[in-house]
C-alpha cells in the first residue's frame, strides 16, 4: 500500500468517523429534541390540571355562596314567618283584649241597669209604703180616736 492509498485510507476513515460523529450527533440532538418536547408536553399537562383544579375550586366556592345565599334567605324568610306569627299573635291578643273590654263594659252596664231597676223597685215599695201610710191617716180621721187630732190645713194651699 503506498503513501496514496493511506492517505486516502486515513480520509476514508476519518470521513466514517465524522460521519458516525455527526450521527450520534444528531441522534443525541433528536434525543434533546424529544425530551424538551415531553417535558414541554409535561408542563402543558400540568398546568392544564392545576386551571382545571382552579376551575373545581372556583365552582366550588361559588356553590357554597349560593348555598350558604340560599340559607340566609331561608334564614330571613323564617324570620319574617315569625314576625308575622307574632304580629298575628299581637292582633288576637289586641282583639281578645277589646272583645274583653267590650264584655266587661256590657256587664257593667248590665249591673247598672240592675241596679236602676233596683232603685226604682226600692223607690215604688216607697211610694207604696207612703201611701199606706196616707191610708191609715185617713182611717185614722174617721175614727173616734182619730177626730182628736186637728186638721191641719196645707200651708201652700191657701
Amino acid at each position: 500500500m503506498d503513501h496514496g492509498e493511506r492517505e486516502r485510507e486515513r480520509e476514508r476513515e476519518e470521513r466514517e468517523e465524522r460521519g458516525e460523529r455527526e450521527k450520534k450527533r444528531r441522534e443525541r440532538e433528536r434525543e434533546r429534541e424529544r425530551e424538551r418536547e415531553r417535558e414541554r408536553r409535561e408542563r402543558e399537562r400540568r398546568e392544564r390540571e392545576r386551571r382545571e383544579r382552579e376551575r373545581e375550586r372556583e365552582r366550588e366556592r361559588e356553590r357554597e355562596e349560593r348555598e350558604r345565599e340560599r340559607e340566609r334567605e331561608r334564614e330571613r324568610e323564617r324570620e319574617r314567618e315569625r314576625e308575622r306569627r307574632e304580629e298575628r299573635e299581637r292582633e288576637r291578643e289586641r282583639e281578645r283584649g277589646e272583645r274583653e273590654e267590650r264584655e266587661r263594659e256590657k256587664r257593667e252596664r248590665e249591673r247598672e241597669r240592675e241596679r236602676e231597676r233596683e232603685r226604682e223597685r226600692e223607690r215604688e215599695r216607697e211610694r207604696e209604703r207612703e201611701r199606706e201610710r196616707e191610708r191609715e191617716r185617713g182611717d185614722e180621721g174617721s175614727s173616734a180616736e182619730g177626730r182628736r187630732h186637728e186638721y191641719q190645713p196645707c200651708p201652700f194651699c191657701n
